[in-house]
């Protein structure tokens, strides 16, 4: 696993536990509010009506990390299953963009919503 890969899963471990914490608050601050507040973050948890859950280790190995073309930056669209205690591995994904700018990573929330 590159180090470009060991970040990406860091920063999706972060956010999900946060989500599963309900901590929509931490989930807008690290994407700086950019395209989902914490209040359409929450919508869209709670219409989902499950639990969110921490998903198995074996999850992160499977993320769908796709680098963006003809970008000017090192850009890549994110897309994540959601875990619920109720079903395991859900139909609720978690679609974000990761920017990398030299040594950091900036967060965009795209989407929650079953596809």
């Amino acid at each position: 696993m590159s180090t470009l890969d060991r970040r990406i899963v860091a920063l999706l471990r972060q956010v999900i536990a946060w989500l599963v914490d309900r901590d929509f608050v931490a989930v807008e601050a690290r994407s700086r509010g950019v395209r989902l507040s914490a209040d359409l973050i929450r919508q869209a948890v709670d219409e989902y009506g499950r639990t969110l859950v921490t998903p198995p280790d074996e999850a992160f190995w499977d993320i769908d990390a796709i680098p963006v073309a003809n970008s000017d930056e090192r850009v890549w669209s994110v897309r994540f299953d959601l875990w619920t205690q109720e079903e395991g591995r859900s139909d609720l994904s978690l679609e974000c963009t990761v920017i990398i700018d030299r040594d950091s990573l900036h967060l965009e929330i795209d989407n929650i919503h079953v596809p």
